[in-house]
């Protein structure tokens, strides 16, 4: 008899316990990089306000990591209301914070209340240190549970204060438990870039000799130069700009790369943070940009008949970086990655374009070149074919007949699988949900298009199929035709899978980077093994996934009997398995695919593929090839 649906059946999860619960709501759990942010978060922000002036970052042997301010020191006073002190109310409820009614903080980050607490509530171990009215207060707590009251521990000078917060993540809630330093470290730089006069040191024990200061009194420019090296830019000095009132502001660099772009530094921030998918001030920026030198070159008739600029023309080889700050910023999630705050796009793009005009009519010979670029881009842009609407018309090329397309057009939903043959093709067909999940097969390895130009690429049959599904040409920036919110590639998880994958991957970096930018393309990890044990089933998607399933299920239930099955492909799954495990937004896992700017996944993937580089390859073969499990 099934369970009975009553009140009983609601569950209210208090504290912390929502964190615990569902942790990628709250943070990013492929490595802890996201919970030092948030505690990082909250020491940029008292040196915003003007309150800190130096702060430390240091990861331990142990695991622990510890991030240090010479700020005010988090309060120990208790609250009227709650009857709780300052440090524990903060550490251990969420939606607590001083940064709601904006008295205590003209511009700050942390405005949800929750990022300490999650890294509190993710955290095996977590030791705040609070140094204020001269004295040092101290209060533990462990899996997110206080472990002591806040205790007076010594005395310190009345002007020395400020917060240390040591926690030790909690290795059960992330995929890697080790901290990229590489992506930190950049993150670092960046923050002292973007707050002049701030100091931030860093210290990894895992290595003695990585340590690192940074402190830039001047800022964007000098930033901007470090990050691109080795390649010749065509101005010689970038466009620095800066704008602000009561309630915004906004300060950016821009400066474009003359020949092969190596690697471009595109990245924007709001009150110090990284908004890694952009959003209002990056639409505020690009339509700022965009209306000044249209004007610009309407001005000087530059403009052939015709050619419409759009502002990815404009941006096609520009390395900028922009900060923004404004009260209450409106972020899309917790992870804050994209600014949904519309009326600060309204004053950055003012802003961005008062700037600029005034620029290009101060530099017309540097304008006319920047100029040149863009309707460069623009004219090759409209010399590629033109793709279908979603709408069943009679105009424009015929949808490709093996594309199975969805009901639904709404972006916000719709997804497109890329399967790797008719046989897994049938299977997803039948899993899928066909209000909003379109299928498309693939026959085999598509072209290996690293080395072509996009005009070159659109011809090979397959490639040019795609391209008609999706609604975007290769090479082209403007997604204002794309046909679907997500498109998720879906190979066997073997090798041929991999390769097909890889060469999936390599055609949307090189010819539809701006889908990625966007957050639209999607990998699909489909599992290896069906691991069966008394009525409980797990899928796994590699060895070591399995071996840890199954060495779970020994440690818990003695020697169980437990059976594995390994899957030969998608095609052999049935649908309801492959609905579980790559279509159900609920069961699903799907990696997204980032560029970030301190990646070398273009070498990487020039290496691989580029058949220039064959020589190179085999060295890097016989040099690695003995790592490579069977």
């Amino acid at each position: 008899m099934p369970k009975q649906y009553d009140a009983k059946s609601i569950e209210v999860l208090s504290g912390l316990d929502p964190v615990r619960k569902r942790p990628g709501m709250y943070t990013d759990t492929s490595c802890p990089n996201h919970l030092i942010q948030e505690v990082l978060d909250n020491s940029v922000d008292e040196a915003i306000a003007g309150h800190c002036a130096a702060i430390k970052v240091s990861i331990f042997k142990d695991g622990f990591v510890e991030i240090s301010d010479d700020g005010r020191g988090m309060p120990t006073d208790i609250h009227p209301e709650h009857k709780l002190s300052g440090v524990e109310l903060i550490l251990s409820k969420l939606h607590a914070g001083a940064k709601f009614s904006g008295e205590d903080y003209n511009f700050s980050g942390g405005l949800h209340g929750v990022g300490v607490s999650v890294v509190n509530a993710l955290s095996s171990s977590l030791i705040s240190t609070i140094k204020r009215d001269g004295k040092i207060h101290e209060m533990k707590f462990e899996n997110g549970e206080k472990k002591s009251e806040l205790e007076v521990i010594g005395e310190v000078g009345s002007r020395n204060t400020g917060t240390i917060i040591k926690f030790k993540p909690d290795p059960s809630y992330f995929e890697s438990e080790k901290v990229e330093v590489k992506k930190l470290k950049h993150l670092l730089k960046a923050k002292a870039v973007l707050c002049p006069n701030l100091k931030i040191s860093f210290t990894n024990e895992n290595n003695k000799k990585d340590k690192e200061v940074w402190e830039y009194p001047s800022g964007l420019e000098s930033y901007l130069a470090e990050e691109i090296k080795d390649q010749e830019f065509l101005l010689k000095d970038p466009i620095i700009s800066n704008n602000a009132n009561d309630d915004n502001s906004i300060d950016f660099a821009i400066n474009w790369i003359m020949g092969n772009v190596k690697n471009l530094l595109n990245e924007s921030y709001v009150n110090l943070i990284p908004t890694a998918q952009g959003g209002s001030h990056l639409n505020g920026f690009k339509a700022g940009l965009l209306e000044s030198l249209k004007e610009f070159c309407e001005f000087r008739n530059l403009l052939p008949k015709g050619l419409k600029l759009s502002a990815d023309d404009v941006l096609q080889n520009a390395a900028f970086i922009i900060s923004s700050k404004l009260k209450d910023p409106q972020f899309a999630g917790q992870t804050k990655e994209r600014l949904d705050s519309k009326d600060h796009q309204a004053f950055v793009a003012a802003s961005s374009k008062d700037a600029l005009s005034i620029w290009f009519n101060q530099h017309t010979e540097e304008g006319e070149m920047i100029a040149e670029l863009a309707i460069e881009s623009a004219q090759k842009r409209t010399k590629e074919v033109k793709v279908v609407e979603r709408k069943k018309s009679f105009q424009g090329p015929a949808l490709p007949g093996k594309l199975s397309d969805c009901n639904s057009d709404n972006l916000d939903e719709t997804e497109l699988f890329l399967v790797e043959g008719d046989s897994a093709g049938g299977s997803a067909k039948q899993a899928r949900e066909r209000g909003f999940q379109a299928i498309m097969p693939l026959r085999g390895k598509i072209l290996n298009t690293w080395d072509l130009e996009s005009v070159e690429v659109i011809k090979s049959q397959e490639i040019k199929d795609l391209a008609t599904a999706i609604g975007v040409n290769p090479g082209e920036n403007d997604l204002s035709k794309l046909r679907y919110g997500k498109i998720c590639i879906l190979a066997d998880a073997d090798s041929d899978g991999l390769h097909i994958a890889t060469l999936l991957c390599a055609l949307f970096l090189r010819h539809y980077k701006s889908l990625i930018q966007d957050g639209r393309v999607y990998v699909a990890m489909p599992p290896l093994f069906r691991i069966d044990c008394a009525k409980e089933k797990f899928y796994a998607v590699d060895e070591k996934e399995k071996e840890q399933i199954v060495k779970n299920l020994q440690n818990k239930q003695g020697k169980p009997k437990v059976d594995i099955q390994r899957f030969k492909g998608l095609g052999e799954m049935n649908p309801s398995q492959l609905r579980e495990t790559v279509m159900d937004p609920n069961s699903r896992k799907l990696v997204q695919l980032t560029i970030n700017p301190n990646d070398n996944v273009n070498a990487m993937m020039d290496l691989l593929l580029s058949k220039k580089r064959s020589s190179d390859r085999k060295d890097w073969l016989e040099k690695k090839g003995k790592i490579a499990k069977v």
